[in-house]
C-alpha cells in the first residue's frame, strides 16, 4: 500500500513536472498575445477564439471589445491575428474581421 502511494506521488509529480515544462505552450500563448495586443491597441480582451503552432511560433486569434454600447448586443468586437516568435514576443498582429456582438457567425 505504501509502495501505491509513493507511485501515485511520483506520478503526480511527474504530472507536475511534465505541465510546468509545457509552460510556454498555447496557454502561455494566448495570455502573451491578448496582454501584447491590449497593450497596442488600448482596447480590452475579450477571449480568444483559436491558437495554433506555426513555424516560427505561434498564431492567436484575439477577440476585443473595440465599442461598448447599450444594449450590449450591439457592441463592435474585432478579432485580431497575433503572430508571435517561440519565446511568446510580439512579431505582428492585424484585425481580421469586425463584428457586431449579437451578430450569428456566417
Amino acid at each position: 500500500m505504501a509502495e501505491q502511494r509513493r507511485t501515485e506521488a511520483g506520478s503526480t509529480k511527474t504530472a507536475t513536472g511534465h505541465r510546468a515544462k509545457s509552460a510556454r505552450g498555447p496557454e502561455h500563448a494566448a495570455r502573451a498575445a491578448c496582454q501584447s495586443l491590449e497593450g497596442l491597441i488600448c482596447h480590452p480582451a475579450e477571449g480568444v477564439s483559436a491558437v495554433r503552432r506555426s513555424d516560427d511560433g505561434w498564431c492567436v486569434v484575439v477577440d476585443v471589445l473595440e465599442v461598448p454600447r447599450i444594449p450590449d448586443t450591439t457592441s463592435l468586437l474585432a478579432s485580431y491575428e497575433v503572430q508571435l516568435d517561440r519565446a511568446g514576443e510580439l512579431l505582428e498582429y492585424r484585425r481580421v474581421r469586425r463584428y457586431r456582438r449579437g451578430a450569428a457567425d456566417e
